[in-house]
């Protein structure tokens, strides 16, 4: 074969373009592989530097994220006071066998009002009390009623139930005076006009109201001694009621300073058309003696026995509302009452009527016809012990 007849000879150890192609692709996969081998090894490397594996049977490690905390239910207290904001506000809270009652709000500083009067079986109840030893004790310096200002730590308190057998409430026999007051006087020797023996003079008036207050007397409320007529709430022996007459301004000036300053609860008797004003103290209530029947009738009597029973009803409604709607007790004008008197008081929805007779309430009293211990000029301390124990 001639040298032109030979065919020509392919270039040795050179690869074509296509095989360069797939070897450059080749070597690209296998670095990212190794850079990807590498990658992972070193972060495993790392975490295993920061978390160094448990020895065997050890506790594994809690999990480092925070769990989301679970809120503490309010209690009935937190959830009652939650709803104002007011920072007098005080949840009361009642215990006791027996109890089974919502948390009330009060104010401090304010006299209680409206503590419930619990009712059970086979028992009578005996008022609340700052402890339970106090409650179990029936503690008369610990019983707590709408005679004390409402006072709570934090803005709470618990109050704890007494209680006695119908028999002990029987058996303790107490009789509860009302005492009566009018007008008062500076002058020991006592006013010289026919009104004479309403003016107690204002010494006498600070001697009863020290005795009262240092001899530990329980002071019930309206609502109290209304339960206690009717059998359900045992009210302790030495229990008495205060009360004034007209409001007049010698009441305001003389006596109001001496109950405020023996934080004694007393009852003003206001004559509504005559004064509307909030009441002088905070331990003075004021309740109704009447709209405007504070006047004789044609016979010489009170509107009391002289109205019918529907006008009665019309004006102690009347009087009720400048009261702010209470109810409780109406003192009649001049003591004047009859059937009529009570079916007017009745219908107007009042608890009770209080005459100028005298005595004392027990239980199962007229409610409409309620007895007084009525204090006139002259009744020194010495005169108004026996009466009162």
């Amino acid at each position: 074969m001639t040298a032109e007849t030979r065919p020509p000879r392919r270039s040795q150890g050179r690869p074509s373009a296509a095989v360069i192609r797939r070897r450059r692709l080749l070597v690209g996969v296998i670095i990212a592989l190794v850079l990807a081998i590498v990658a992972t090894v070193v972060v495993v490397a790392l975490r295993a530097l920061a978390d160094p594996p448990a020895e065997p049977g050890a506790a594994k490690p809690p999990s480092t994220s925070t769990p989301t905390p679970t809120p503490t239910p309010l209690s009935p207290s937190e959830a009652l006071l939650a709803t104002t904001d007011d920072p007098a506000a005080c949840a009361v809270s009642f215990a006791g066998e027996g109890i089974a009652l919502d948390p009330q709000l009060q104010t401090q500083g304010v006299l209680y009002t409206d503590l419930p009067l619990p009712l059970r079986d086979g028992f009578v109840f005996a008022g609340w009390y700052a402890t339970e030893a106090d409650a179990a004790a029936l503690a008369v310096p610990a019983r707590i009623n709408g005679a004390e200002l409402t006072a709570c730590t934090d803005q709470q308190i618990t109050l704890h139930a007494g209680w006695v057998t119908p028999e002990q409430n029987v058996e303790t026999n107490t009789q509860v005076p009302i005492l009566m007051y009018h007008q008062f006087t500076t002058n020991p020797e006592g006013e010289d006009h026919w009104l004479r023996g309403n003016y107690a003079y204002i010494g006498d008036f600070e001697a009863h109201m020290s005795y009262i207050a240092s001899e530990g007397f329980y002071l019930p409320t309206w609502p109290e001694l209304n339960a206690f007529v009717d059998g359900t709430l045992y009210l302790p022996p030495r229990s008495l009621i205060i009360t004034d007459d007209d409001a007049d301004q010698t009441w305001l000036d003389l006596a109001v300073p001496v109950v405020t300053k023996y934080q004694l609860l007393t009852t003003s008797f206001v004559i509504t058309n005559v004064r509307q004003d909030p009441s002088p103290s905070p331990y003075v209530i004021q309740r109704s003696h009447t709209q405007n029947m504070h006047e004789a009738g044609d016979n010489g009597r009170g509107r009391m026995v002289n109205w019918s029973a529907e006008e009665i009803a019309a004006d102690l409604e009347e009087s009720a509302a400048v009261l702010g709607g209470v109810k409780e007790v109406v003192a009649y004008p001049y003591g004047h009452h009859n059937d009529t008197t009570k079916a007017g008081v009745a219908a107007a929805g009042f608890m009770f009527g209080r005459t100028i007779d005298w005595g004392y309430v027990s239980i199962g009293s007229d409610k409409y016809a309620l007895p007084v211990i009525r204090v006139n000029y002259g009744t020194t301390l010495e005169d108004l012990i026996p009466d009162i124990g």
